[in-house]
């Protein structure tokens, strides 16, 4: 498996890979993280021109997605808890798999790692299934964030 930046000619793929985790979450109990289009095509344009957004693939074919920012997360300036440390950290946003290859999230977070050792992420309460997931690699549960529609989301970091 191959990590790569994003480009345009990705975006239809990208797409459908995103409309695919939408469903699954739902039929997982967690409806309301992405509701019906989020992340919208506009977020995920931004993303690669910003050169944010990253691939994994495997002969051309995209399994995962992922936006990986170093710097200051304007969401996670304030949190309902506190941080383990206040040094540069990377976050990791819009996570997502086409369902087709398993390990989409240790891939990332092995990449992302490679980059920088503190890592910051959050997720909805109602997904059960990445709560698990960033717990099992280690990462430490610091409080309660709020989106930018103000929805909360439980955050995240990692420091190796």
């Amino acid at each position: 498996m191959v990590i790569r930046n994003t480009n345009m000619n990705d975006l239809n793929t990208i797409m459908d890979l995103y409309a695919y985790a939408r469903e699954q979450m739902i039929l997982n109990g967690n409806p309301t993280q992405w509701g019906k289009t989020n992340p919208t095509k506009e977020v995920i344009v931004r993303d690669i021109k910003n050169n944010n957004s990253y691939v994994i693939e495997e002969n051309n074919i995209i399994y995962g997605v992922f936006t990986f920012i170093i710097g200051a997360d304007e969401t996670y300036n304030q949190i309902d808890g506190s941080w383990l440390n206040d040094e540069q950290y990377g976050t990791i946003h819009r996570i997502a798999s086409s369902g087709k290859k398993r390990g989409i999230l240790d891939l990332c977070l092995n990449y992302c790692s490679s980059i920088i050792n503190n890592i910051r992420i959050d997720t909805h309460e109602d997904n059960k299934i990445m709560q698990h997931l960033l717990e099992k690699n280690n990462f430490v549960k610091c409080g309660i964030i709020h989106v930018e529609d103000g929805t909360p989301r439980i955050a995240y970091q990692r420091i190796i």
